[in-house]
């Protein structure tokens, strides 16, 4: 049995921003980390972005930085007591800990029928797997046409491979652009020598020699070298439903980060925490809030009682175009789009009665804070008052 004053379920990001927290409040209590990769912590936008335009490989690795904490990778917690304060590993292994971090993340979303070969990606693994596979073939299939679809497209594009990005939506990410935007995406792929299946479905994949032959619901079939879903992940519950934690889509958090066991936090992908900004619960998968979240986790862990009032915002890249975000980006919502260059540089705000609760920095660069105040003020506006409001 191994003692621990902090134990942290988890190694990817969050885990290693709550390092930071708490030898930021605690230099010399006893750490441990327990993650289910073999590998140490590592920024995961690069894998889907910045390794496809030639940074090396070993940018991604975050720094050990010295900071005395017992790494246990290729672990896996499977069960908690949170009466005893233990964590047992799938090797056998128990913990004892005083204040326990559930840093779990989520489970990729699979196909429940097929799963002939498919890269569902959002691992370093799974990098290296389509990076292996892109140096043999030059065809690919995508699945899914939200962030690591529309992500993965465009970088193996960018890759000289050819493309065939298939979902069951009108067009790419039609959830959160507006439709004037959503068009021109799908142009705009096509232009760049992607194939754009939209709406359609996947029925089957099977394994042909190297080949993988995808079947659409229209009957289509397409052979491909290899095939990446990105079809979003599912928040990773499970200890904490075995613990008896409050879960709602994901694990229920207060302002400072405390589930509804006061020694257990958690952060990141998997929690529900209050938005003050927004006025409303909600779960954030990007790195900004792993990083925010996380660190500010591990600090009240060691004894700070700072809320946690952070509004994440997040970002990506397509081609050459990208965008910093922050709030509800919502196709649904009120819509106004103010173009520097239509559909290349502006902003577009996102309204519901009248009040700003979103806005997208389409290729306009250093405006988040601007953005969030503008959201804070929670003051009518109109298309009017919104135009010219935020520039570069």
């Amino acid at each position: 049995m191994k003692h621990h004053k902090y134990l942290i379920v988890g190694g990817g990001m969050t885990a290693d921003s709550a390092v930071h927290g708490i030898r930021k409040i605690d230099p010399d209590g006893a750490i441990a980390v327990i993650g289910e990769e073999l590998h140490r912590p590592y920024n995961r936008p690069p894998l889907s972005k910045a390794l496809w335009k030639d940074s090396p490989y070993d940018s991604i690795w975050r720094s050990e930085h010295g900071l005395n904490v017992a790494m246990h990778l290729g672990k896996k917690i499977v069960a908690l007591d949170p009466a005893n304060k233990t964590a047992t590993d799938n090797a056998g292994n128990i913990y004892t800990y005083e204040k326990l971090l559930l840093a779990t993340g989520g489970e990729v979303r699979r196909f429940p029928h097929f799963d002939s070969g498919i890269i569902y990606y959002r691992t370093a693994d799974d990098y290296l797997k389509l990076r292996e596979l892109s140096s043999q073939g030059s065809d690919f299939v995508v699945i899914g046409g939200g962030f690591i679809g529309s992500e993965i497209a465009a970088a193996l594009a960018m890759n000289d491979k050819r493309v065939t990005m298939i979902f069951p939506e009108n067009g790419i990410s039609s959830r959160i652009y507006p439709r004037p935007l959503v068009e021109f995406l799908n142009s705009y792929y096509r232009e760049k020598g992607v194939i754009v299946l939209a709406p359609e479905t996947v029925t089957s994949i099977r394994t042909d020699g190297t080949k993988k032959i995808v079947t659409t619901g229209s009957g289509t079939e397409i052979s491909a070298d290899g095939v990446v879903a990105g079809l979003g992940i599912l928040p990773n519950t499970e200890l904490a439903v075995q613990a008896g934690l409050a879960i709602d889509n994901g694990i229920v958090v207060d302002e400072f980060l405390r589930t509804s066991n006061p020694d257990i936090y958690a952060a990141g992908d998997v929690a529900n925490f209050y938005s003050p900004l927004l006025d409303k619960r909600m779960r954030v998968e990007h790195e900004d809030n792993a990083n925010m979240m996380g660190e500010a986790a591990g600090r009240n862990m060691a004894g700070s009682l700072e809320p946690y009032h952070h509004q994440p915002f997040f970002y990506s890249d397509l081609f050459d175009l990208g965008y910093e975000a922050v709030g509800e980006l919502d196709s649904s919502l009120d819509i106004v789009e103010d173009w520097v260059e239509p559909f290349r540089k502006g902003v577009i705000y996102y309204l519901r009665d009248e009040l700003v609760r979103g806005v997208l920095l389409w290729n306009t660069w250093g405006q988040v804070d601007a953005a969030t105040a503008l959201i804070a003020e929670k003051k009518p506006c109109t298309n009017e008052t919104l135009l010219g409001r935020i520039k570069d």
